[in-house]
């Protein structure tokens, strides 16, 4: 069991996002921490993303054309290690963008390459991918819990020594990843700049920004959930808890995510639900709710992340020719996680510190577009009901 190539995939989701679970919603406290202002929090977390937008088709494309898909891998993960460690002496803003800049290259750049490397090898019959990816959403939580206890116990400065600690454990995880030997690819018919023209071009580009869209309106909610629940009297144990409560109903969709209607849902449609859960989700936490009512719209999570994440995985397995599947997750991470949600979170530390928890509002804006977006796909796109990567 432990050399399968499914566990070796689980292990490596596990730590992943066991490092995720310190770095996405404590690093701004941590950055808070260091004494620096909102404006500046939404900036370095915006250079973060603006460094995964950059170097993800990059890596890629490497990935794509790669002979063993283990190495970009390896590789992102040694910088990972590398660039959080520089961290640590830092309390400059203007170093800590740049430091943003790489790590966010280092760490975000990581996710396409791994998960069309997964896919292909869930496609081959080798292991089932949603509850692979799951295992990750569980030890998101654990460390969601874990790093919130040790933040009331030890302070701010505690969140970088976690993170430290995950990205070391990511290394690990990719030094015993199958090495993913491959053929390589037959010559192409056509350039790579006109096959990507040609990707770019129809319902994948519909998709493409439905995805982008709908997860880019997560900004406010990465960069200044934390510190506004603080703001609200919350303890770092129960911001933690909230986290963890979004990502294990995600854990459960995903697990289902190939049984009864789940299985049936179209990518349009599984798109359109995320739009459609991430306008209500930011529209009635702006509201500032009690404690109840915020763990319950948390579950939304389910729809704002988990389907759209699926939906586009779904779209790209069945439209993106296998020379270019790295490529076409990267350009949605790019995209989604890398200029929209860059944008957003820059914009976020502006509404911020104008309004306070009311700016959750501001993000209807994009996942309504991308709702848009996702109805329109269902109207001009047709697939299999039931896709291969469940």
């Amino acid at each position: 069991m432990f050399r399968s190539p499914g566990f070796r995939f689980a292990t490596y989701y596990g730590a992943f996002y066991l490092t995720l679970g310190a770095f996405l919603p404590y690093f701004p406290k941590w950055l808070a921490g260091r004494e620096l202002s909102a404006e500046w929090i939404g900036w370095i977390v915006a250079a973060g993303l603006a460094g995964r937008t950059l170097v993800s088709p990059l890596g890629a494309r490497w990935a794509d054309s790669a002979t063993r898909n283990r190495d970009p891998i390896l590789l992102f993960a040694l910088g990972c290690c590398l660039v959080f460690a520089l961290h640590a002496p830092v309390h400059s803003p203007w170093i800590l963008l740049v430091l943003s800049f790489l790590s966010g290259a280092a760490l975000f750049g990581q996710i396409p390459i791994i998960d069309a490397f997964a896919i292909r090898q869930a496609r081959e019959g080798l292991f089932v991918f949603g509850p692979v990816r799951a295992v990750g959403s569980g030890t998101f939580i654990i460390s969601n819990f874990a790093v919130g206890a040790l933040i009331d116990w030890r302070g701010s400065e505690t969140i970088l020594v976690c993170i430290l600690f995950g990205a070391a454990a990511i290394l690990f995880a990719a030094a015993r990843l199958p090495s993913g030997k491959r053929a390589p690819h037959p010559p192409a018919a056509e350039t790579d700049l006109n096959a990507l023209r040609r990707l770019l071009s129809g319902p994948f580009a519909l998709a493409l920004t439905a995805s982008a869209l709908i997860q880019g309106a997560h900004g406010f909610y990465y960069a200044f959930s934390a510190v506004a629940w603080s703001a609200q009297g919350y303890t770092d144990l129960t911001i933690g808890a909230l986290w963890a409560s979004g990502v294990a109903v995600e854990i459960v969709f995903l697990w289902l995510s190939g049984h009864g209607w789940l299985g049936r849902l179209s990518p349009a449609a599984l798109l359109a639900l995320g739009g459609a859960g991430s306008i209500v989700r930011w529209g009635l936490m702006a509201m500032s709710p009690p404690l109840p009512f915020l763990f319950a719209l948390q579950c939304l999570h389910a729809f704002s992340f988990a389907a759209t994440y699926l939906g586009f995985l779904r779209f790209a397995a069945h439209s993106v020719p296998d020379r270019y599947a790295a490529t076409g997750q990267a350009i949605n991470s790019a995209l989604a996680g890398g200029v929209v949600l860059a944008l957003a979170s820059a914009v976020s530390g502006y509404f911020f510190a104008q309004l306070g928890t009311a700016g959750f509002a501001i993000m209807i804006i994009p996942a309504a577009a991308g709702l848009v977006a996702a109805l329109l796909l269902e109207r001009v796109s047709a697939f299999p009901r039931r896709e291969e990567i469940d």
